[in-house]
């Protein structure tokens, strides 16, 4: 599993520079790209750290797992949302970037229990 989502948040980090670059390269068509191709590279990494935090016991496993799950979840449906738009002028399905986005706050959350829980 931990290899999955290594491999993954690779695909992250590649769409993300492509989303960045088409963003500040593009024209108004490729309004809102820069901001989901920087979610998903913060967010890449970020799924890579908690893989390694919970392969090296910092974080609870399960919850660990999750997160890292969340944040590829969350990352993919924000990215969407927002590149569907810009090239195809509609939406993923209604409210695609605010779950994606509310998916990727509640990572963080588990990340912080499963750092705290990981203590105990």
């Amino acid at each position: 599993m931990d290899t999955l989502f290594i491999v993954l948040a690779g695909l992250m980090g590649a769409a993300g520079v492509m989303l960045a670059a088409a963003g500040a390269h593009g024209s108004k068509v490729g309004m809102g790209l820069d901001s989901a191709g920087y979610l998903l590279l913060i967010h890449a990494c970020a799924a890579i750290a908690v893989t390694l935090a919970t392969r090296g016991g910092l974080t609870l496993r399960p919850l660990g797992l999750a997160a890292t799950a969340t944040f590829v979840i969350g990352g993919a449906l924000f990215a969407a949302d927002v590149t569907m738009r810009a090239y195809l002028g509609h939406r993923l399905f209604p409210f695609a970037a605010p779950a994606g986005g509310t998916l990727l706050i509640v990572a963080w959350l588990v990340v912080a229990i499963a750092a705290l829980a990981a203590r105990r």
